[in-house]
């Protein structure tokens, strides 16, 4: 062989030798992470070691009231601890839930309080809280008056 042709040659080995080793890499690489659209992060990731984006989150210890759930909940004869049960053991009915509003997923958890009321209660559940948004008796139609009710 010609001694001229060897750095030809040489260089020829290196740039297969590169292109395989690209190639090596870019298999080796994970998948992008999915995007996550309820963004509001909590401020202290120590206080949050669940990942709330996950299915609803049962525990009561995130629990706040929005006015308008108080005011339905009073009219209704509906007790923070009914509520807080129907949480816990409640089913999630998906066709009245909304898991992609845009700030906070809102699942709407039916069940039976303990007078026996046929209730579903929604939950908006963002990562620092999860607010109760409204109470409803799904049997019986009380008049109420609370901040949020349509006039008719």
């Amino acid at each position: 062989m010609n001694k001229k042709w060897a750095p030809y040659i040489l260089i020829a080995v290196m740039l297969a030798a590169i292109i395989i080793i690209k190639q090596c890499k870019n298999d080796n690489e994970t998948a992008p992470k999915p995007k996550i659209t309820n963004t509001d992060k909590p401020k202290d990731p120590a206080t949050n070691p669940t990942n709330r984006d996950r299915g609803f989150d049962r525990r009561i210890s995130y629990l706040e009231y929005s006015n308008h759930a108080k005011c339905r909940m009073q009219c209704r004869h509906i007790s923070q601890a009914e509520v807080e049960e129907i949480m816990r053991d409640g089913k999630i009915n998906y066709n009245k839930s909304d898991l992609q509003n845009a700030r906070c997923p809102r699942y709407a958890i039916e069940g039976n309080t303990k007078d026996n009321q046929e209730v579903r209660i929604v939950f908006a559940q963002c990562n620092e809280k999860t607010v109760v948004v409204t109470v409803i008796d799904l049997e019986t139609d009380y008049k109420c008056d609370c901040p949020g009710d349509d006039k008719k």
